[in-house]
Order: structure tokens, then sequence, then C-alpha cells
């Protein structure tokens, strides 16, 4: 990663240069380079001599990384896989068996799959509307509930003796991860206290400022508030891990 073209063109020939001392070469078809900003210019990255591909979007460690920087494809990605495992899987969900017992199968199996890598997801309101859905849809799948048969999800809910809690269970994790990020110096703490130097005069784009990832938590006195709270593991634990919810 860098911030400039030129800099990310030193850092590559340089991985060559060492890479070559050890008998290794870069493959040119299989090496992919992505700008991640509002401007859809591309980058002119090459090895020996040839120009790498452009693209908007590439798989990271499992996980859907795109040049706007939002995590709606990814959560859409986590959505389908965790339906498709659900599909393989519709066999562990018959009626014979304990209705808690099957919900644990879902949130298991299902969850697992679809919140892969939550931790670090920034939602939109679009993107929790899609995590809901998805909530949804395993409840009625599991109760074999088709979308003809008109059933409310209130309804749903009381029959599966659930609250929708997708949305919980993620803000859950985060604070997790976050807290451990906060207790620690490590690059990851870096990044999110990171700021760019310098003043740069741009024109304000219309609209609401974009949401950050620390938003979810939804505290309102501030980054430094927070952070001093995370020092304190226990009592972030309490605030953000329990059933108390996130304190606005």
């Amino acid at each position: 990663m860098a911030k400039e073209e030129t800099v990310l063109q030193g850092m590559i020939d340089r991985l060559i240069e060492i890479g070559r001392c050890y008998g290794m070469e870069m493959n040119v078809e299989k090496t992919k380079v992505m700008k991640i900003s509002r401007q859809p210019t591309p980058v002119t990255i090459k090895i020996d001599q040839k120009q790498l591909e452009n693209v908007k979007c590439f798989k990271y460690l499992g996980s859907l990384l795109t040049d706007d920087g939002r995590c709606t494809s990814e959560i859409k990605s986590r959505i389908a896989m965790a339906k498709a495992a659900f599909s393989k899987k519709k066999n562990l969900f018959t009626s014979k068996l304990d209705l808690n017992l099957r919900k644990k199968l879902v949130k298991c199996y299902i969850w697992s799959i679809a919140l892969y890598g939550a931790e670090t997801w920034t939602l939109r309101a679009v993107d929790q509307k899609h995590l809901e859905s998805f909530e949804m849809w395993c409840w009625r799948r599991m109760e074999k509930i088709s979308w003809t048969d008109y059933v409310r999800n209130e309804e749903v809910l009381i029959r599966v003796s659930e609250q929708r809690n997708i949305l919980h269970e993620i803000r859950k994790r985060k604070a997790n991860w976050i807290g451990h990020v906060l207790r620690r110096n490590c690059l990851l703490k870096e990044v999110i206290e990171g700021k760019i130097e310098g003043r740069i005069e741009v024109t304000r784009r219309r609209g609401r400022r974009r949401k950050k990832m620390l938003d979810d938590l939804g505290d309102r006195r501030g980054y430094c508030h927070l952070k001093e709270k995370a020092l304190d593991r226990i009592k972030w634990r309490n605030c953000f891990g329990g059933d108390c919810g996130p304190v606005v």
C-alpha cells in the first residue's frame, strides 16, 4: 500500500529485486493494482515493462476489497455464501430437532460464514437492511415458511422465540476487537488514529460525511473517551459486550 503512484512503483521494484536474490519471480498475470479513491483514473505500475491490470475489487484473506472503500459488496458476497451453505445443510434443520438446537445450528454454521470479518465492517443503512433481511431469511427457511404464506416478520420472530439480533452481534464483535486494538501499541491502532498530514484544499461533496468504522459503537463523546474507556477491560466488556448494548 502506498499514498502515491511513484512510491508504489518503487516498492514493487524493491520487492522484485529482493525476490530475485532468492530465485523468486513475480507473476505479472496474477498481480493486480487497485486505486481506492473517488477519482476513477487508473494507476500505471509496471513490472519488466509490462503494465499491471487495474481492478475495481479483489479478495484478500477471504474478504472482498473494493475501490470505493465500502463494505456492501463484501456483505452481499458473505450473505450469498451463507445462503449456499444453508441449502447444503438444510437436512440439519429438520423439525424433529428441538427449536433451541436448530437456532444454535443456524448461528454456528450459517451466521459464522455470513459474519466472517464483520469486525472491520462500516455499516451503512443499506448494509443493515441486507443483514436484517438475511436474518429473517434464515428463520423463515428454518421454519419452512414460504414468502407466499404472507407471514409477517413479527410473527416469524414469535414462532422462533427470537429478536432481531444480528446487528447487535456485529457491534459486540467489533467492540471486542477494537477494544484489544486500543489497549495495544500496534499498526492497527496507528491506522485507526492516523490522519493525513498537511492541508488539502478540496470542495466538500454533497450530502453527509461518510460513516467511520468507530461510529457503529455509538459513543457521542468522541474517540478520546472511547479510548479511555477501552483501557478498563471489564467496563468495556460490560458496556459493549453485554445485553445493555452501546452506551450513547
